[in-house]
């Protein structure tokens, strides 16, 4: 039997929607990243080299990888879901 309370709170679809289309730029400055601005609104992150980033949205096309901002906190930073709303929605 799992513990209800070590899953964590539950995101209503309003929220999850909010976050997939949260700005990535000011999420990755309060990280401390360095980015740099590139043609047409596009960012790459020397910490991540061919990593793209553009509004909501990334791709690593070295890495056949791309998504919003929930998946770049959970496939990029590598944190859990829960943490990664929590980091969005801070």
């Amino acid at each position: 039997m799992t513990n209800p309370s070590l899953k964590g709170p539950r995101w209503s679809r309003e929220q999850i929607r909010a976050a997939r289309l949260a700005p990535l730029i000011p999420l990755l400055e309060k990280r401390g990243l360095q980015l740099i601005e590139r043609e047409a609104g596009n960012y790459v992150l020397p910490a991540y080299p061919g990593l793209i980033v553009k509004d909501s949205y990334w791709r690593w096309p070295e890495r056949d990888l791309a998504g919003n901002a929930i998946d770049f906190c959970m496939r990029v930073l590598g944190l859990s879901f829960h943490d990664a709303m929590r980091q969005i929605t801070a």
